[in-house]
C-alpha cells in the first residue's frame, strides 16, 4: 500500500522525469477536486494527502541508502496542490468554472516544478534533512514559493496588463 501512494498509483515509475509526472497527476487530481469540492476540498484533502505521503514515504525509504528516490511523488502532488491553491481559491469564491483560470493552473504547475527543481533557500534545507520529513517538506515550501509567484504573476496581470 505505501508503494501505491508514494508512487501515486506507479505514476512515479513514468520515465523520463517521474518528478515532472507527478506534478502533472497532482495538477488533474486538483483539478478534479476542484470540480467535485472546491477549495475547501482541495485544502482538507492537502493536509490529509501530506499524513499520507509522509507515511508512504517513510515506509519506502526504511532501511534504504536513498532518503529520496525518483519514484517516490506523492510529495510533488501535495507541493503541486499548495501551488494551485491561489487558482483554486480564485475560481471557487468567484463561483467560475476551474478552467477559466488555466492560465494560473499552468503558471502554477511551472513554477512549481521550477522551485522544485532549482531548489533555492528553505527547499534546499528541507531537502538536505535526508529524511521522509524532509521529503514532503521540500515540496510543501517550493509550493508555497510557486503559490507566491503565481499570486504575483496574477497581480501584475490583472493590474497593469489589463
Amino acid at each position: 500500500m505505501s508503494k501505491f501512494i508514494a508512487t501515486v498509483f506507479y505514476v512515479g515509475y513514468l520515465r523520463p522525469a517521474p518528478g515532472t509526472w507527478g506534478s502533472l497527476a497532482g495538477v488533474l487530481l486538483a483539478l478534479a477536486i476542484q470540480v467535485f469540492g472546491g477549495f475547501p476540498a482541495l485544502a482538507v484533502a492537502t493536509v490529509v494527502v501530506f499524513g499520507l505521503g509522509w507515511w508512504a514515504t517513510a515506509a519506502m525509504t526504511r532501511g534504504g541508502g536513498n532518503h529520496d528516490p525518483s519514484e517516490i511523488v506523492i510529495d510533488e502532488v501535495v507541493g503541486q496542490w499548495i501551488a494551485l491553491f491561489v487558482v483554486s481559491y480564485g475560481s471557487w469564491s468567484m463561483g467560475l468554472p476551474a478552467l477559466a483560470m488555466y492560465p494560473g493552473w499552468i503558471a502554477g504547475f511551472l513554477f512549481f516544478r521550477l522551485f522544485d527543481i532549482w531548489k533555492p533557500w528553505l527547499v534546499g534545507w528541507a531537502d538536505r534533512r535526508g529524511d521522509a520529513l524532509g521529503v514532503m517538506l521540500d515540496d510543501v515550501i517550493a509550493g508555497v514559493f510557486a503559490a507566491i509567484a503565481v499570486t504575483l504573476l496574477g497581480g501584475f496581470y490583472h493590474m497593469v496588463i489589463l
